[in-house]
C-alpha cells in the first residue's frame, strides 16, 4: 500500500474495514444468540440477506472508484457443478417430503453463495486495478474467527450457563452452549488458525498474531472436539512442512510434540475412560447410524434422494438400533440421502474439480486455500460439513471455489478501455 497513492489508501483502509465487518455479521448470523425462535430466524434469514446485500453494494463501489468489472472465469467446473448442485437441491422441493423445510435450507445455502461470489470478487478487483495493496482473505477471515473466538472465551468466564454445553449426562462441559455445536465452533477455530499462520510470515511484528492463536487454540481445547483437534495438528505439520527455516520449524515441531500428547489424551481418549473409548471407536454411534441409512434408508430413494436436506420421508430417521437423526453427521452421506446417487455424483467431481484446481493454484493461494479445506472437510465426515445444513462451512468452502475462480482479462474491449481510461488515466498512460 505504501506504493500506492495516499487517495487510494484512504479508499482501501474504508474497504477493508467494510470487507472485514460484513464478513464477521456473516459468520456472526450462522450463530443462534436467542432461545427466541423469531429473532433467531430473524438473524440467520434477514440478517444474511443485509449482509449479502452489502457484499453487492462494496463490490459496485469497488467498481465505481477505480475499476472495471474485466475478469474472466477460470477452473469452470467447479462453480458449475456446485451450481447443478445447487440446481438439483431447487427442483428436489417438487418431490422433497418437507418443502418448506429443503426450501429454507436451500435459499440460506444460495444466499452464501452470492455473498461469496461478491465478497470474493472485490478481492480479485483490487488484486488487478490496486496493485500493491494489503487487503488479504486470510487476514479478514483469521481477524473474523479471532473476535468470535474471543466472544466465546470471555464468555465461557463470565456467563458459563449460556457459553457451555452439558454432554454425556451432565459430565462434560464444551464450549458452544446453545450458541454453536461445540464440533462447528471448533471447526472455526481451525480454519482461523490456517489464516492467521500467514500473518506470522506476512508481520514482522508476530506477537498479536501468536496471542490470537493461542486464543483460538484455547477455546478450540475447550470445545473438546477431537475432529479439529485432529484438524489443527495436521495444519501445523503442513505450514512446518512448508517453512525452509530450520530454526522455527524445530521450535513449532518441538511445542506440538510436548502439546499433543496431553491434548490427545484428554480432547480424542477423553482422559482413557473404556466407556468413553468405546464411544470414540464407534465415533459416538455415527458408524451404526451410518450403516442403517445405507441399508435401510438410501434403498427407499436411491436416485433422487428424500429432498434438499431431508434423510426420511419423516423428520428423524431411526433404526431399530441407532438413535434418532434428523441429519447424517456426514456431509456426503447427507447429500446421498436427500438428493440420492445423482446428487452424490455430482457433488464427487465438484469436490474433484475444486482440489485439482486449488493444487495447481500460485503457491500463495494453494497453501491458504488448502489450510482452510482441511478442517472443513474433516468436519464433513463429523458434522453438518461443505454439503450439510446451512452452516459457516458452507461458505467458507464457496469462498474456497471462488478464489480459484477468478483471473485477470489481458483483453480488454474498446469500451472498457475508455471506461478505464476515465477513472484511472494512471493505469493507460
Amino acid at each position: 500500500m505504501q506504493t500506492l497513492p495516499a487517495e487510494h489508501q484512504r479508499f482501501l483502509k474504508k474497504i477493508n474495514n467494510q470487507l472485514f465487518v460484513i464478513l464477521l455479521l456473516m459468520v456472526a448470523c450462522f450463530f443462534t444468540w436467542s432461545e427466541n425462535v423469531a429473532i433467531t430466524r430473524a438473524i440467520k434469514v434477514v440478517g444474511r440477506m443485509g449482509v449479502m446485500i452489502s457484499s453487492i453494494i462494496v463490490y459496485h463501489r469497488i467498481i465505481s472508484y477505480g475499476g472495471i468489472n474485466s475478469l474472466v472465469y477460470k477452473n469452470i467446473f467447479s462453480p458449475v457443478l456446485y451450481m447443478a448442485y445447487l440446481f438439483l437441491g431447487f427442483i428436489s422441493f417438487s418431490w422433497s417430503t418437507n418443502p418448506g423445510f429443503s426450501a429454507l435450507q436451500w435459499f440460506m445455502t444460495f444466499q452464501s453463495f452470492v455473498f461469496a461470489y461478491f465478497f470474493v470478487k472485490s478481492l480479485a478487483i483490487l488484486d488487478v486495478y490496486f496493485d500493491g495493496h494489503s487487503i488479504r482473505l486470510y487476514h479478514l477471515l483469521g481477524n473474523t474467527v479471532f473476535v468470535l473466538q474471543l466472544v466465546f472465551v470471555i464468555g465461557m468466564w463470565t456467563a458459563p450457563d449460556i457459553f457451555f454445553r452439558l454432554t454425556d449426562g451432565g459430565e462434560e462441559a464444551r464450549l458452544g452452549g446453545t450458541l454453536m455445536n461445540p464440533n462447528e465452533l471448533g471447526m472455526l477455530a481451525g480454519v482461523g488458525c490456517a489464516c492467521l499462520i500467514f500473518d506470522l510470515y506476512r508481520f514482522k511484528n508476530r506477537v498479536w498474531t501468536v496471542i490470537k492463536i493461542i486464543i483460538i487454540l484455547y477455546a478450540l481445547y475447550m470445545t473438546g472436539s477431537r475432529s479439529s483437534l485432529i484438524g489443527v495438528l495436521l495444519i501445523i505439520f503442513f505450514h512446518v512442512n512448508q517453512t525452509k527455516r530450520k530454526g522455527l520449524k524445530f521450535g513449532i515441531i518441538a511445542v506440538v510434540f510436548a502439546i499433543a500428547p496431553f491434548a490427545v489424551y484428554t480432547v480424542i481418549l477423553k482422559g482413557g475412560d473404556q466407556s468413553r473409548l468405546e464411544e470414540v471407536m464407534s465415533l459416538t454411534g455415527r458408524l451404526p447410524f451410518w450403516k442403517a441409512l445405507i441399508t435401510e434408508g438410501l434403498p427407499r430413494e436411491p436416485l433422487l434422494g428424500f429432498g434438499f436436506m431431508r434423510i426420511d420421508y419423516k423428520e428423524f430417521f431411526q433404526s431399530a438400533h441407532t438413535y434418532p437423526g434428523k441429519m447424517t453427521h456426514n456431509t456426503f452421506m447427507q447429500v446421498l440421502m436427500n438428493l440420492g446417487f445423482i446428487g452424490f455424483t455430482i457433488v464427487l467431481f465438484q469436490v474433484f474439480f475444486t482440489v485439482k484446481s486449488i493444487l495447481s493454484a500460485q503457491k500463495e493461494l494453494k497453501l491458504m486455500l488448502i489450510g482452510i479445506l482441511i478442517p472443513i472437510i474433516i468436519n464433513s465426515f463429523t458434522e453438518f460439513g461443505i454439503f450439510g445444513e446451512s452452516n459457516y462451512g458452507i461458505l467458507f468452502y464457496q469462498i474456497i471455489i471462488f478464489s480459484i475462480a477468478f483471473r485477470k482479462n489481458n483483453h480488454l474491449t474498446r469500451v472498457q478501455r475508455i471506461i478505464l481510461q476515465k477513472k484511472r488515466p494512471d493505469l493507460t498512460t
